[in-house]
């Protein structure tokens, strides 16, 4: 008998050609080589109750129509403690805006609806599910060059350190473009 865990199960939903490897890929476009065929803005997802480690949404989440609906529907195919990173366009960044397919806008605090232990948990209500939100960062894994790497790799550093402060005195000077989000599933 094997004492070695079983290898972690991770889903890549909207991963377009650039599927993270040794995950399973799901995309509505079926000339990207997408693993699973499926429309993300219907629910159920083609996947069972606590099947996922970790699920990956890149710059996904704003093209779909109901955020909540999507958070529970992510909750219900994470396995207890799985790690959901969510990326999606900062608000202040132009790229929020200039995409006509994207349908929502995020903040440091927009994943603080599904927290527990955020007051907008209880006071809305969207989804009753809870998702510990343990980081915020801006820009993960951005490559800068120039003069604007100049002004933006220290900009980032102290987003990254004190994001709400960043978002309310310095993001309307000098936005930066994406805010990931890591969230650990409590069940």
């Amino acid at each position: 008998m094997s004492t070695e865990s079983p290898t972690p199960r991770l889903l890549d939903l909207g991963c377009g050609r650039t599927k993270r490897p040794g995950a399973i890929g799901v995309d509505r476009n079926p000339v990207v080589g997408a693993d699973v065929l499926a429309d993300l803005d219907r629910t159920p997802y083609p996947f069972g109750v606590d099947s996922f480690d970790e699920i990956l949404l890149d710059n996904v989440l704003e093209h779909l129509a109901d955020v909540p609906a999507t958070m529970r529907e992510l909750f219900r195919i994470a396995r207890p403690g799985a790690l959901l990173i969510v990326k999606v366009p900062f608000f202040r960044s132009k790229w929020a805006a200039i995409d006509p397919t994207h349908r929502h806008f995020f903040t440091v605090a927009s994943m603080s609806y599904f927290d527990s232990r955020h007051p907008f948990h209880d006071q809305y209500r969207y989804a009753d599910i809870d998702l510990r939100v343990e980081r915020v960062s801006f820009n993960d894994g951005a490559k800068y060059a120039g003069a604007w790497g100049r002004v933006a790799r220290p900009v980032a550093r102290l987003a990254n350190h004190h994001p709400e402060r960043y978002e309310l005195w310095l993001s309307q000077f000098i936005p930066l473009d994406e805010l990931r989000f890591d969230l650990r599933v409590i069940k």
